[in-house]
């Protein structure tokens, strides 16, 4: 196909702002698939993958293809949560345009204001699109002037303040060029495919074709039929079948032969005789090749510049589980097969760093939900570990432990009025917006003073709710989400972006909690041992669960740990009472997700992994160790 037949385009925005919506109307009615088609009933098409249906998120970024009007428009879904904002900045590369998604009653929000930045920095065309203008508290004009003061802020040429303002209801499929006056017309996304083609320009490519195939490796796809596929733009020449080439990585050069080309077309790749400039392609029979290398002709082997990531934040040590239950519910236990593991996903989790330890292995990502991930799908896969406390990433104006270049990125906003200095140590900083029922606000506050949060501003949204923006440190944020929820009964919507970085000042932030009830013995949790046990504080147990020395069986009331009993049984005697023989009434015991279980554990405490359970943990399993380990700590 012609260059000028091709658009590059991504889909941008805040999370559940309707990118994938969107995506999934511009599927259906470019004709992709037939009207008998299963496709036609389902919705959120991109979002294939297990965790990213069940969760309501897009995880990792996916490549599709349609076709309108003879040309081809190649449309890149992006996630919209910041803890998978490497997935935007390594996926941005292939565009040439962006359609920014803006919910047409929350306006923009933190991610909206990080991937447009993104998109601007590399000279993306933006076409704006209000979502969402059927809800019953839509603000539209007021979104229009705050999308225009956030262009004036990131904008870095003047021409990039010009962009076309479209409206729709994407659920629905319907679009318009000009605000609609009646939303309940018929409509459809035509106006949104005309402006790509009029608005978006055709791809940029290097035009000297004769020096031969040049590409970018942007993201990689496996199957057990084809192997690896290594997807990209082409930015000259052609790819073509059997064509012999060299990959060109961080670490040396290595021949390869492309053994297929296969171009993008709905939800599915078709084989195709060779690749264009401009045109993305997947390509299957590079073994060797891996984010951020170049795919370039032998004769002419020019690297294309490497993909730049920003900084993890977090990170957690992961290794082999040391339970006395290690072993029983997971197929692979060992630290081997751990460590392959966590090396294979580096080939696809760029924004993932990896160092081995003595025990472990130390896991470096961009937020807690990142990583938390990450455990998810190993857990699904019949791996089985242990997991220890979050971590914040700090930095150093020298260090170069996590593979980038840190002092561009000390240059953010958090420390954009502090000189960087040798020595000083640097913490990540947070943009934190909160929205909750003005009933709620003097509990948020209080949270966030005791972390020393910097209130930025505060205003009343249109639907009666109040907005907070926080600035924060990382630190300061792991452990927040659970404490806001029960401080406003649920009710509370939470956004971080990384900031920047700033000087560790008055020290590192430590999280204060409660004690925890360790279970001093092994067995079977009893009713009469847990109903005892209540009144010392919130189980997490109930009857029937298998207990260890030093698991983690309740919350205390009391800032001390406590080591309890909770397999003893009710002893058997002659004696009788009118109340004796009575059912055991408990309350329902607290069972906590995956995040929730990271947020809750302290330095000295372990969360264990396996297909089946989530246990909570000491460190040490027996009293004597952890006094021991106590008095050592002194």
């Amino acid at each position: 196909m012609e260059k000028s037949k091709l658009r590059n385009i991504a889909i941008i925005a805040h999370v559940d702002h309707g990118k994938t919506t969107l995506v999934d109307g511009l599927l259906k009615q470019s004709k992709t698939f037939r009207e008998n088609q299963a496709e036609m009933g389902r919705s959120l098409l991109m979002d294939s993958g297990e965790q990213e249906s069940e969760r309501g998120i897009t995880i990792t970024a996916k490549t599709t293809a349609v076709f309108y009007d003879g040309y081809k428009i190649n449309i890149i879904d992006t996630p919209g949560h910041a803890d998978f904002s490497g997935e935007v900045e390594r996926t941005l590369n292939m565009a040439d345009g962006v359609i920014l998604v803006v919910d047409a009653q929350e306006g923009p929000m933190p991610q909206t204001k990080f991937v447009l930045s993104k998109a601007l920095d590399l000279n993306l065309k933006p076409i704006v699109i209000i979502n969402k203008i059927d809800k019953p508290a839509q603000r539209i004009d007021e979104v229009l002037d705050e999308i225009s003061d956030l262009f004036l802020e990131l904008a870095t040429d003047e021409a990039q303040l010009q962009y076309p303002v479209y409206y729709a209801i994407a659920r629905e499929g319907k679009a318009w060029g000009d605000r609609p006056g009646d939303i309940s017309e018929a409509a459809n996304f035509d106006p949104i495919f005309e402006a790509i083609i009029s608005e978006i320009p055709e791809p940029r490519v290097n035009p000297e074709a004769e020096k031969g195939l040049q590409m970018l490796a942007t993201s990689l796809d496996y199957d057990s039929f084809m192997g690896k596929y290594v997807v990209g733009k082409i930015v000259r020449g052609k790819a073509k079948h059997n064509e012999e080439v060299v990959v060109i990585g961080r670490d040396g050069t290595a021949k390869g032969k492309i053994d297929k080309v296969l171009a993008f077309r709905g939800l599915t790749r078709e084989e195709t005789s060779e690749g264009v400039a401009g045109d993305i392609v997947a390509i299957t029979g590079l073994a060797s090749a891996n984010i951020g290398d170049t795919i370039a002709s032998v004769g002419h082997p020019d690297a294309l510049p490497q993909i730049e990531i920003e900084a993890p934040t977090l990170s957690i040590y992961m290794g082999p589980n040391t339970s006395p239950m290690k072993g029983r519910e997971g197929e692979f236990t060992t630290s081997r097969q751990i460590g392959d593991r966590l090396k294979k996903e580096l080939e696809t989790n760029i924004a993932m760093k990896l160092e081995e330890q003595d025990l472990g292995f130390k896991v470096s990502g961009r937020g807690e939900l990142h990583l938390s991930v990450l455990i998810e799908t190993m857990r699904r896969e019949g791996f089985e570990g242990e997991v220890g406390r979050p971590q914040v990433v700090y930095l150093t104006a020298t260090d170069r432990s996590v593979g980038v270049n840190p002092p561009s990125l000390l240059k953010g906003l958090a420390a954009s009025a502090t000189p960087i200095e040798d020595g000083v140590i640097y913490e990540p900083v947070e943009d934190l917006t909160i929205e909750v029922a003005g009933e709620f606000v003097g509990a948020v506050s209080q949270e966030l003073g005791q972390r020393k949060a910097e209130m930025i501003s505060q205003e009343i949204t249109s639907t009666g709710a109040t907005r907070l923006v926080y600035k924060i440190t990382t630190a300061a944020m792991i452990g927040l989400r659970n404490q806001l929820l029960t401080a406003t009964k649920g009710t509370v919507i939470m956004n971080s972006l990384p900031m920047g970085y700033q000087p560790v000042a008055g020290g590192y932030f430590k999280q204060e909690r409660n004690g925890v009830l360790v279970a001093h013995e092994a067995g079977m949790a009893t009713a009469y041992a847990l109903a005892a046990s209540e009144a010392r504080g919130i189980l997490f147990v109930g009857p029937g669960t298998e207990v260890y020395q030093g698991m983690i069986v309740g919350l205390n009331n009391r800032k001390e740990d406590m080591d309890i009993n909770v397999c003893k049984e009710k002893q058997l005697t002659n004696m009788r009472s009118k109340s004796s023989d009575g059912t055991v009434q408990l309350t329902p015991h607290t069972q906590f997700s995956l995040e929730q279980c990271l947020d809750f554990i302290n330095d000295d405490e372990l969360l264990e992994v396996t297909p089946e359970n989530l246990r909570l943990r000491k460190r040490h399993l027996s009293p004597v160790d952890r006094k021991r380990e106590a008095k050592n700590h002194q």
